[in-house]
C-alpha cells in the first residue's frame, strides 16, 4: 500500500521577508494616518470657507496637517518700505490630531493582534519603521505648506479715508501675508508626536502584546490608561452632540461644522479642565476671535483678571457670570471621571487594593491633563503699522488662550484620587477579573456535591 508523502513544513520567515512585511505594514499605517487627517482637515477648511482661497487651498491643507502633528508654521508679511507687519500663529487643530492619532495607532497595533507576546526587537523594528516613514511624509507636507496672500487696504464698500491714505503711502497697495513651515522644529515636534502616539497606543490597548519583560506592567497600567482615553473621547462625543444640536437649531451651520472638524477637542478638553476647577487665561482683540462658544469669547474680550490687567481668567466663575449653565461643567466632570474610574476598576484584577486603584487613577488623570491642557494653547497675532506709529485696528488683532498647566495637573491628581477611591468601591460590588466564586455552605450540611466516594 502506498502512503502519501508528508506535507513539507512551511518555511520560516526570513529576516528579509520580515523586514519587507514590517515596512509595508508601517507604510500602510502612515498613509492611513495622513489620509484620515487630510480628509478631516479638508472638510473643516471647506466648511470654514477656505475653498475660495485663490490658489492656496492645498498649501493651507498641508499647513493644517503639519500643525496637527505639532509642526511649526511661521507667518510673515510684506507691506512695503513704509510699513511693518507682525504675524504669529501657535495652535493645534485637535480634531485633526485626534483622528490621525487614533487611525495611526490602530493600524500600528493591528498586525500584532494574533500574537500572545512580541519580541522587543520586532516591536522596535515596527515602531522605528513607522517613525521614519512618518517623518518623511511630514517633510513632504512641510514643503507644500507655503503660500502668500494679498490683503486689500481700503477701497471697500464702506471706504475708510484713513485706510485709503495709508494705502497710498504703501509701496504695495495690497500688502501680503504668507506662511512657511520651519522644518527643523517641525520634524522635532513631529518626532515627539509620533513617538507619543505609538507609546499611548501600546498603553491604552487591552490586547496588544508586549515584550515578556514588560508584561508585568500590563495589569497596573493598561486599565487606567484605557479609561483615561475613554474619558477624553467621551468629552469629544458630548461636544459633538452639542455641536450638532447647535448646527441644527441656530444659524451659520457651516461655521459650527468648521469648529467640529478642526478644533472640537480644543473646546471640550478645556471644558474638562475648567470643570475640575482649573483655569486658563487669555484675551481676544480686533476683528477676529476664537471660533468658540459665545460665552468663552465674551470672557476673553472682558479684559479683567489674569496676571496682567488686560488678560481675562477663564474658569467656572467667569463663565458662569456670562451663562449660569456653565456650572453644569462641574457635575459632568464628576460623573464622567467616576465612570472612567469605575471602568478601570472593573478591568483591574480583583486583588488590586482600593488605595492602589485610587493612586493609579490619580496619577493617570494628572498625566492625562498634563498632555491635554497644553495642547489647547492658542496664540494668534497680526498687525500692520505705517511709519511705526501704530496698528490699524481693521487689519490687526490678537487671540490668546493659555492654560495654567500645573494648577490643572494638581487638581486632576486630587480628583483622580477621590473619584478613583469611589470608583473602586463601586466596582467591589461587581464580579471582577481573577475572582473565583466561593462555594456556599448551608447550616443543614447541604452544599455542592463532592467527588465520588466522598462522605
Amino acid at each position: 500500500m502506498s502512503s502519501r508523502p508528508p506535507t513539507p513544513a512551511r518555511p520560516a520567515a526570513t529576516p528579509a521577508g520580515l523586514l519587507a512585511r514590517t515596512a509595508l505594514q508601517a507604510l500602510a499605517a502612515v498613509v492611513a494616518g495622513y489620509l484620515a487627517m487630510g480628509v478631516v482637515a479638508g472638510l473643516g477648511l471647506r466648511a470654514a470657507g477656505a475653498a475660495d482661497l485663490p490658489g492656496g487651498f492645498t498649501a493651507v491643507l498641508a499647513a493644517v496637517v503639519v500643525m496637527a502633528t505639532g509642526g511649526k508654521v511661521e507667518l510673515s508679511g510684506d507691506a512695503g518700505a513704509l510699513a511693518g507687519t507682525q504675524a504669529q500663529l501657535t495652535a493645534m487643530p485637535l480634531t485633526v490630531t485626534l483622528v490621525g492619532a487614533l487611525v495611526t495607532g490602530y493600524c500600528f497595533l493591528r498586525p500584532l493582534r494574533h500574537h500572545a507576546v512580541t519580541g522587543a526587537r520586532e516591536l522596535l523594528l515596527r515602531a522605528g519603521s513607522v517613525v521614519v516613514l512618518w517623518l518623511i511624509g511630514l517633510a513632504g507636507l512641510s514643503a507644500l505648506a507655503r503660500h502668500d496672500f494679498r490683503i486689500t487696504v481700503g477701497g471697500g464698500e464702506a471706504e475708510d479715508p484713513l485706510l485709503d491714505l495709508f494705502g497710498e503711502l504703501l509701496d504695495s497697495v495690497n500688502p501680503t501675508v504668507g506662511f512657511r513651515t520651519d522644518l527643523g522644529p517641525t520634524l522635532f515636534y513631529g518626532l515627539l508626536w509620533i513617538l507619543g502616539v505609538l507609546l499611548i497606543a501600546l498603553l491604552v490597548s487591552r490586547r496588544a502584546p508586549l515584550p515578556s519583560r514588560l508584561v508585568r506592567y500590563q495589569e497596573p497600567v493598561r486599565p487606567v490608561a484605557h479609561a483615561m482615553l475613554l474619558l477624553l473621547l467621551a468629552y469629544v462625543l458630548v461636544g459633538l452632540v452639542v455641536g450638532l444640536v447647535v448646527a441644527a437649531t441656530r444659524g451659520r451651520p457651516a461655521d459650527t461644522f468648521a469648529v467640529l472638524l478642526l478644533g472640537l477637542p480644543n473646546i471640550t478638553w478645556l471644558a474638562l479642565g475648567v470643570g475640575i476647577g482649573g483655569s486658563w487665561e487669555g484675551r481676544a482683540e480686533g476683528p477676529f476671535g476664537l471660533p468658540v462658544p459665545q460665552i468663552l469669547d465674551a470672557v476673553l474680550r472682558g479684559g479683567s483678571g489674569g496676571e496682567r490687567a488686560d488678560l481675562s481668567t477663564v474658569d467656572l466663575s467667569s463663565l458662569a457670570a456670562q451663562d449660569g449653565r456653565a456650572w453644569w461643567l462641574l457635575p459632568v466632570a464628576a460623573v464622567l471621571l467616576l465612570a472612567a474610574a469605575f471602568a478601570a476598576a472593573v478591568r483591574s484584577p480583583a486583588r488590586t487594593r482600593l488605595r492602589q486603584h485610587a493612586l493609579r487613577t490619580g496619577v493617570a488623570f494628572a498625566l492625562t491633563m498634563l498632555v491635554a491642557a497644553p495642547v489647547t494653547l492658542v496664540e494668534a497675532r497680526f498687525g500692520l503699522s505705517v511709519l511705526g506709529i501704530g496698528t490699524l485696528d481693521s487689519l490687526g488683532g490678537e487671540v490668546l488662550l493659555r492654560p495654567h498647566v500645573w494648577a490643572v495637573v494638581g487638581l486632576a491628581l486630587l480628583w483622580g484620587l477621590v473619584l478613583g477611591l469611589l470608583g473602586g468601591l463601586l466596582a467591589s460590588r461587581v464580579r471582577r477579573k481573577g475572582e473565583v466564586e466561593q462555594p456556599v455552605h448551608r447550616e443543614d450540611g447541604a452544599g455542592p456535591p463532592g467527588p465520588p466516594g466522598a462522605p
